[in-house]
């Protein structure tokens, strides 16, 4: 697809879509344009059947994303109306890429700050390489942190570990985040994108209704009980099981092959 702003990239390479945040000179920091870039490019995605994993990743070598693009603040945060307006349009972002039906993975290198922290959360997976840099500096910075935000930290790092990262406003480094299960996997720098690549595509040969109906599973299960909607659930379980693709695995497991799943 036509990328909505050169500051991102939007490239699709068989069964993975790469969304890439590309202002290499300011760290890949997010600007209005490129936040409000986010949906169109995950729908895109979502839209396209021969997608089955999303990758964000960040251009250069310095940085997955270190923050929002600071210098629009003056101008595109000056009064309460304008960071209503600023907020709602970082709050699409992020929801698009949390209810994205297909996996999303980030891949994070060098810094990965403030809105780059919201961003990798947003994800299903965080691959780091070994000499990343991870923190939210709100603390620093006088900023409010929104409530769907810490609710996504707070479901992956727990309580204290979420105090500790606000109340300190310090960087972390890989094996410190991933001891507190702020990404999931740490490798070296050198191999980073191909351990995403082999990761993502292990993930593609997989049944993508199967994943879909996990993911939907686990983000209803992560909501109070009140709020799921354990019926859609069910019936995305129920659309695997009448699926071409149960088919398909059943008779390649007895035929001792690899299965070729269509996602029907």
């Amino acid at each position: 697809m036509q990328s909505p702003t050169p500051k991102m990239i939007a490239a699709k390479e068989g069964p993975v879509g790469w969304m890439i945040f590309n202002q290499p000179k300011k760290r890949n920091a997010v600007s209005m344009e490129m936040w409000a870039a986010i949906p169109e490019i995950i729908v895109d995605f979502e839209n396209d059947r021969d997608i089955r994993v999303i990758v964000l990743a960040g251009a250069g070598e310095e940085a997955f994303i270190a923050g929002a693009d600071i210098s629009e603040f003056a101008e595109k945060r000056q009064s309460k109306e304008a960071n209503a307006d600023y907020d709602r349009v970082i709050s699409a972002a992020l929801q698009t890429i949390a209810e994205a039906a297909k996996p999303t993975l980030a891949m994070i290198k060098g810094f990965c700050i403030g809105g780059g922290v919201a961003i990798s959360v947003s994800c299903d997976i965080r691959i780091a390489a070994d000499n990343s840099v991870i923190g939210v500096p709100a603390a620093r910075l006088g900023l409010g942190y929104s409530v769907p935000g810490l609710a996504q930290l707070i479901e992956l790092v727990g309580p204290s570990f979420a105090k500790e990262i606000f109340f300190t406003a310090k960087r972390f480094n890989a094996a410190d985040a991933r001891m507190m299960g702020l990404v999931n996997h740490v490798v070296p720098g050198s191999e980073l994108e191909r351990y995403v690549r082999d990761y993502a595509a292990a993930i593609a040969g997989n049944a993508p209704l199967t994943i879909a109906a996990a993911k939907k599973a686990i983000n209803q299960l992560s909501l109070e009980p009140e709020h799921r909607d354990l019926a859609a659930c069910e019936a995305a379980i129920e659309a695997c099981f009448d699926s071409a693709d149960y088919v398909e695995g059943r008779t390649a497991f007895l035929e001792k092959r690899k299965p070729v799943f269509t996602g029907k």
